[in-house]
């Protein structure tokens, strides 16, 4: 928990998620505490996602205006595609017949304001509304240990499950496929974040 005692700080480097105070090594996150060597660290056990331009996201649309959608993506501030970013050519007030309430869709963040707002766009190859397969989800901080040493393991399980998965860096994963090799892939997703639970590891 923040702010708890974690023991005395002599011969200890602090980590991440870790201060050291006067004497004591303190936590500054709800998480699993882990040593490695002399290294005190707390990792945490969810993450929020932190938008950066160029990431590339799977959203959601949650509302739209005449020329605006509004998008989920997992981030704690608000996400807009503007009618000039969307899939295709619409007409003023048209943004429902192209995408609705509840689709998801592959883009990708254009711009982060200073105001926080956040302006993502589907122009860009492979950017597109999710039409099939199904989607999951797994912490921002775990996605290291999905893909693997050079998207090692990533590659592996593409090809043992014959499943095109796209990670996208808020932590949603398209996975498209037959339906027994996309849940094999779920399977082995909830086994990473379930690890994860347990051990208390970072990216």
């Amino acid at each position: 928990m923040p702010g708890e005692d974690l023991g005395s700080s002599e011969g200890i480097e602090a980590g991440h998620g870790v201060l050291v105070v006067g004497d004591r090594i303190i936590s500054t996150k709800q998480g699993k505490m882990s040593r490695k060597g002399n290294t005190i660290s707390v990792s945490p056990l969810h993450t929020r996602y932190m938008p950066r331009p160029g990431d590339l996201v799977i959203g959601h649309i949650e509302g739209c205006t005449n020329n605006i959608w509004f998008v989920d993506i997992g981030a704690p501030f608000n996400s807009i595609l503007p009618m000039s970013l969307g899939p295709a050519k619409v007409e003023f007030g048209g943004t429902r017949k192209i995408l609705d309430i509840g689709d998801s869709i592959l883009c990708r963040v254009q711009e982060v304001e200073e105001t926080h707002q956040i302006v993502v766009t589907m122009k860009g190859m492979g950017l597109r509304k999710i039409r099939s397969g199904a989607l999951d989800e797994l912490d921002p901080h775990l996605l290291g240990r999905l893909i693997g040493k050079g998207g090692a393991f990533l590659r592996e399980m593409k090809m043992q499950t014959d499943c095109r998965i796209v990670v996208a860096d808020n932590g949603r994963l398209w996975i498209d496929g037959e339906l027994e090799n996309i849940l094999e892939v779920r399977k082995r997703i909830n086994s990473i974040s379930s690890e994860a639970k347990m051990i208390g590891v970072d990216a």
